[in-house]
């Protein structure tokens, strides 16, 4: 079973591998966010004859899901022969509950000048595994295979693969595949006791150097609550390669 099933060009099917994990009648957003780079890859990839790469991924989370079915719908914003800007939305029973604006760039050759100053991390067969599901409940936790280093509540770094398909019956992109996972930053090193303090994030905004390779997502994460109710979940990605690009949270801090 895969965590989304197509109905029709615009609709899909969410099963309960998109379940949790701060309700289990609730999707958790993760999947929807890489079906909504999924459908921005596929309507490049109707519209164009080349392949400009998903730079930036910028979603804003406007409500909470259940799982259903759901409608799905792109545009471009801003046309352009080497850079794009491109807008996908998931609506539940009409109500937009998931909007991606993503820039598209063109790809060209700069080895030349190649390099970053992101440190990596170690590599997910140096991690001891660690079960997700032992702090988190909702069958999209329980579909991920994790490898976790934890330095102090909030901080640390950990590796996710899943062998569940984000889309049954068709095929996804490596970046799509990543973006499906990206979510998870924000519950892997938690801060807080999740039964004790509710921190659930509105947003979520990946900037990627390049596309991702290999099945393991890296993620290298730093948890901070300010005083006035707001968070940040700030993270560097990788992939087996080294990495990736970085990724931001913000966050809603709710003691219960």
């Amino acid at each position: 079973m895969a965590y989304f099933e197509r109905l029709d060009a615009t609709r899909f099917r969410a099963t309960a591998h998109t379940s949790g994990a701060w309700r289990e009648d609730e999707q958790h957003i993760s999947p929807a966010i890489g079906l909504l780079a999924h459908l921005v890859e596929r309507d490049r990839a109707a519209r164009r004859d080349d392949d400009l790469v998903l730079a930036r991924l910028s979603y804003d989370i406007l409500g909470t899901v259940p799982v259903d079915d759901v409608t799905t719908d792109v545009r471009v914003v801003r046309p352009g022969r080497t850079i794009e800007l491109v807008e996908a939305t998931m609506a539940h029973a009409g109500r937009v509950v998931l909007v991606l604006r993503a820039w598209l760039l063109e790809p060209r050759d700069t080895r030349a000048v190649a390099g970053t100053a992101l440190r990596a991390i170690p590599g997910p067969d140096e991690l001891e595994p660690w079960t997700p599901s032992d702090t988190w409940p909702g069958g999209f936790i329980g579909s991920v295979e994790l490898r976790r280093h934890l330095e102090e509540p909030g901080r640390g770094w950990f590796w996710v693969r899943t062998g569940v398909p984000l889309l049954a019956d068709e095929p996804v992109g490596p970046t799509a595949r990543f973006a499906g996972l990206l979510d998870l930053a924000n519950g892997m090193t938690v801060r807080a006791d999740p039964a004790l303090v509710h921190f659930p994030n509105v947003d979520l905004t990946a900037h990627l150097l390049r596309e991702p390779v290999g099945e393991w997502l890296g993620v290298d994460v730093s948890i901070s609550f300010g005083d006035t109710g707001v968070g940040v979940t700030s993270s560097v990605l990788h992939d087996t390669s080294g990495p990736l690009g970085s990724l931001a949270q913000s966050l809603t801090v709710r003691p219960r």
